[in-house]
């Protein structure tokens, strides 16, 4: 087999895979359109914040976690059903223990060391010499954001190490791919959803068999 056949079927299978993650994402854990909403809503703050992230990257973390990250987890958290999935006849808790990201278990631990991670803030304001002294509240908050992305930066590479030990190299490669890549996948997915919740529907059942 020649090295471009060799390259186009590597593309291939990592298309194939990201698809299949996507659609399993998409199939198990987004039933609800209010929950499909926020994510609406997270996908347009998270691709405001990427702009931001070359400009000011302490901000554009501020504007993900504070918005994003927060409407994106409420969603999961407070909306999406979590009873027998008839459609695609999957108990919540398969559906948990199969999930190649953070399930709501792992999401705990991390909103948690997310919400926590200021308090090292209020014992050293430069973390320990890692920032510049910044004054005021605005320095403060300009520290909160950049330890929040590298947080964010950390979690992402932390599970997709993990992945490589636990499933595969490429199910954690993809799955890293799927994360950086899911505002701009989210916003095309679910930009009807805020107009379908205000004519009255609440779930998205029909539309999770694929076909």
């Amino acid at each position: 087999m020649t090295q471009p056949m060799m390259t186009q079927g590597k593309i291939a299978t990592f298309r194939a895979s990201l698809a299949e993650q996507r659609w399993d994402d998409h199939r198990y854990y987004h039933h609800s359109l209010v929950n499909q909403s926020l994510h609406f809503l997270s996908a347009t703050t998270f691709i405001v914040a990427y702009i931001l992230l070359f400009h000011d990257p302490a901000i554009a973390s501020l504007l993900a976690w504070g918005v994003a990250m927060t409407s994106r987890q409420a969603g999961h958290f407070f909306f999406e059903p979590k009873g027998y999935d008839h459609v695609n006849q999957a108990s919540h808790e398969y559906k948990e223990e199969v999930k190649v990201g953070y399930n709501l278990v792992r999401k705990v631990v991390f909103m948690s060391i997310w919400a926590l991670s200021p308090l090292l803030l209020l014992v050293s304001p430069t973390l320990w010499g890692v920032f510049d002294p910044l004054p005021g509240p605005m320095g403060f908050l300009r520290h909160v954001g950049l330890m929040w992305l590298a947080l964010g930066a950390g979690g992402l590479a932390f599970r997709t190490i993990q992945l490589f030990f636990i499933r595969d190299v490429g199910t954690g490669l993809t799955w890293a791919c799927k994360i950086v890549t899911d505002p701009f996948n989210d916003f095309k997915l679910y930009r009807t959803a805020p107009i379908r919740l205000l004519k009255g529907e609440r779930f998205d059942h029909h539309e999770m068999a694929r076909g």
